[in-house]
């Protein structure tokens, strides 16, 4: 034994400390039961440590070979973000959780009675679990949209009654932005359907309106003809994932024709060529001479030739008063100026 603390014991002996005196005894009893502790509790103790440093370099272990497999097989930067964010949230509750487990067990080892405290504690839980039970929603949901993959960062959805690109993701919230540049904050609670418009492809549908005096077989050639040179030119080609579908005639409305045009691209890819289409067919019928659909052109016929009416012309009574609900009583083509 070192020289300096067969001195400290000899001089805790002796006056106040002598044996046989009540301070005496009761450095006896703190002798006694530190041994005690030193025999039962300490080697209780290092298991309880050993074992939470185990648990806590395992789970660092798993949540980092979590980030590096994303990174190795992620199809998106977006991708290994969110789940470095989930390994993370994974991280700090787990090492929580063995901390909390492993200070309880160094509590009851020093004697503190824990039944007051769990007591306490469950009572708190309750409280914030009544008053805070959103946001553990929210965090829940959060956890499910990252594992489930159901939209990343960058992509156009439609959540909660609203549409626009995600900008942020959190477990409790994500960010989204519209059209017009307005940013909204939506918890995840909130989020019960996703449509994920970035997924995929896209479906965009235009009805081109004929006059009704037009051939419709000609007319489905002059469409077919100016959506497949868009499908076709170098600007587009790369855009499109299968052939325009031209439907035919899908509805006669007055004096118009209404033909669908139907065009698969690019997931959030469509609009451009769906404008150019829109160009092309404008001057397309202004070179064939055909006028555009109008639901309230009236056409009357009449049996002979004489009095037959010329084609894409509204032909009126000259006699007859003047209706004050009808359009225009005589129409031009204005690209022909017939």
């Amino acid at each position: 034994m070192h020289p300096f603390l067969s001195a400290v014991l000899v001089a805790s002996r002796s006056g106040l400390f002598a044996e046989g005196r009540f301070l005496g005894k009761v450095l006896d009893e703190w002798i006694y039961d530190t041994q005690e502790f030193i025999r039962t509790k300490v080697p209780h103790l290092l298991v309880v440590a050993l074992i939470a440093f185990i648990l806590s370099r395992l789970l660092r272990m798993i949540t980092t070979n979590m980030v590096r497999a994303a990174e190795r097989h992620a199809a998106a930067p977006e991708r290994v973000g969110q789940v470095r964010t989930l390994s993370g949230v994974i991280r700090t509750t787990g090492l929580a959780i063995i901390g909390l487990i492993a200070g309880l067990q160094f509590l009851a080892a020093l004697g503190v009675n824990l039944a007051p405290l769990l007591a306490s504690a469950g009572v708190a839980g309750i409280a914030i679990g009544l008053a805070a039970q959103n946001i553990v929603k929210d965090m829940l949901n959060g956890v499910l949209i990252l594992i489930e993959d159901q939209f990343n960062v960058g992509d156009t959805v439609r959540v909660a009654g609203l549409t626009g690109a995600v900008e942020g993701m959190t477990l409790r919230k994500t960010t989204v932005r519209d059209g017009d540049g307005t940013l909204y904050v939506i918890p995840n609670s909130q989020i019960t359907t996703v449509a994920n418009l970035s997924v995929g492809y896209s479906v965009a549908t235009i009805n081109v309106s004929v006059d009704f005096s037009a051939n419709p077989d000609e007319v489905m050639k002059l469409l077919k003809a100016t959506a497949m040179e868009i499908r076709s030119s170098d600007q587009f080609k790369s855009v499109f994932v299968a052939d325009p579908q031209i439907l035919g005639v899908d509805a006669v409305k007055g004096s118009e024709m209404i033909f669908p045009v139907v065009f698969k691209t690019l997931a959030n890819q469509q609009y451009a060529p769906v404008r150019e289409f829109r160009r092309r067919v404008r001057l397309s019928l202004e070179q064939n001479h055909l006028l555009p659909g109008d639901p309230n052109r009236v056409f009357r016929t009449f049996g002979g030739t004489e009095d037959a009416p010329v084609p894409n012309r509204a032909v009126h009574e000259p006699n007859a008063a003047p209706d004050p609900t009808a359009l225009k009583p005589h129409e031009t083509n204005p690209f022909s100026g017939e």
